[in-house]
């Protein structure tokens, strides 16, 4: 089967195709490669696959063989180590919790923040952003932002999930940023003043509902160039 260029969370990538042109998913899922010449294969969902339009098929010949990355000898560690992330809290008693994510279509390109904010005792609030066009970083950083902005200042808990590692390091690590300093700066200005907000990674396209639901929004965002604030009343 041949394979074509799309866009993976802004990313391109090479994803397996039928003959007709559609993904050739298994499972919801579909092969790809981040280079012809790159052994290491991927799966991702199929949802999250954008085709690149005018881009020609290319051929399975000129894609190396490749198989799927063998787990490293410490998985079952590590698995064990981020079970929380992929069973993530979804509804706390007196705490309020947050699912953010950004996508963009290009890197930059037209890009969208989608937030689900989760009140204490379990009621679902969601929003997105039209950022116009920026890069997947700022749609992250922005989608966290306005999370913790909605949420009241007096909350007990504050719990964000993302799965941007990048967010993570540039906001509570000291990860030195060459950009986006003036929406890091205000962002850690805000998290600062909320102190008892805690940041938790959640593997990205792992299959954890809210997760996927706040990348459903930031898309929904680019789509519609549409802002919807969230508004926990």
């Amino acid at each position: 089967m041949p394979w074509t260029v799309a866009l993976l969370r802004g990313q391109r990538v090479l994803a397996r195709v039928n003959a007709d042109g559609s993904f050739a998913a298994e499972g919801g899922r579909v092969e790809i490669r981040y280079k012809k010449t790159d052994a290491r294969a991927y799966r991702a969902g199929v949802g999250n696959l954008q085709r690149v339009e005018g881009e020609a098929l290319v051929a399975d010949s000129d894609v190396v063989e490749g198989a799927e990355p063998a787990p490293k000898a410490d998985a079952p560690a590590r698995a064990a180590k981020h079970a929380d992330a992929m069973n993530p809290t979804t509804s706390s008693v007196d705490g309020w919790i947050a699912f953010t994510d950004g996508a963009c279509s290009g890197n930059p390109g037209p890009a969208g923040a989608g937030m689900v904010v989760v009140r204490p005792g379990g009621a679902i609030v969601e929003g997105y952003e039209f950022l116009g066009v920026a890069t997947n970083n700022v749609a992250e950083l922005t989608a966290i932002l306005r999370a913790v902005e909605a949420i009241p200042a007096d909350a007990k808990s504050i719990l964000v999930h993302t799965d941007s590692q990048y967010a993570i390091g540039v906001l509570t690590k000291g990860w030195k940023a060459k950009v986006n300093q003036e929406l890091i700066a205000k962002t850690k200005l805000l998290l600062a003043k909320r102190p008892q907000a805690r940041m938790r990674y959640v593997p990205g396209h792992s299959g954890v509902p809210m997760n996927e639901r706040a990348d459903e929004l930031a898309r929904e965002a680019i789509e519609r160039r549409k802002t919807k604030p969230v508004d926990v009343g």
